[in-house]
């Protein structure tokens, strides 16, 4: 289910300027390291064409005339389609819903903010963005685990840590284990937006938080 969350941890196939908060994989590479710019393009151009002719219209052809880079640039860098695919969406939902840093407040405040910025993305070409790319990874493969390798993971993992972290100092007073937390808060959110189930608001979002996690005072 999709989601927002990891620290420390590495990402497949993202490369951003440095200083911006994102690594390189670290999977062995043929000849000469990838360049930063042309990485961030065809991710960038990967999205656009998602969000702007759908997925069957972004192809490799495609991604590769919008970015002005060779196909053999992205075979290099990117094992399948359904990966580069999946490192756009992630290089986009990086920009967009920034993991919340340790030093921006409380684990609960960090919560809200993070599943209310979540809510209101899925309204827009983000949330259709998103399915349609779990949607594509089901119907090549037989399941979502590529997505959730190469995105959900590393974001759940982050956001299961900060609920962690505040049952650890006492602000979250939900006794459940962090990973069941996370799944009841983005799990509900994917889920009635899978379904059109209303409202999917930021406020909606907040007040799930805090329904969930029970924070103290």
């Amino acid at each position: 289910m999709p989601s927002e969350g990891g620290f420390g941890a590495r990402r497949p196939g993202v490369v951003t300027a440095k200083g911006g908060g994102e690594e390189a994989d670290n999977a062995p590479r043929r000849g000469r390291p990838r360049s930063v710019e042309t990485s961030n393009a065809i991710l960038e151009s990967a999205y656009t064409l998602m969000a702007t002719t759908g997925l069957a219209a972004t192809t490799i052809d495609a991604v590769a005339r919008h970015s002005n880079v060779s196909k053999m640039t992205i075979y290099k860098w990117w094992p399948s389609r359904e990966a580069l695919l999946i490192d756009a969406f992630l290089h986009h939902a990086a920009q967009m819903l920034p993991l919340p840093a340790a030093s921006t407040g409380t684990a609960v405040a960090r919560a809200r903010r993070h599943a209310a910025a979540y809510a209101e993305a899925l309204q827009g070409e983000f949330g259709k963005v998103q399915l349609a790319v779990i949607s594509e990874c089901i119907a090549r493969t037989g399941s979502a685990e590529l997505f959730y390798a190469r995105y959900l993971q590393f974001r759940r993992d982050a956001l299961v840590e900060m609920i962690a972290a505040g049952q650890r100092d006492g602000s979250i007073l939900a006794e459940a284990q962090p990973e069941d937390l996370y799944d009841a808060i983005y799990g509900s959110l994917f889920y009635r937006y899978v379904f059109g189930i209303a409202p999917i608001t930021p406020g909606y979002a907040r007040n799930l938080v805090d329904l969930v996690l029970r924070p103290k005072g």
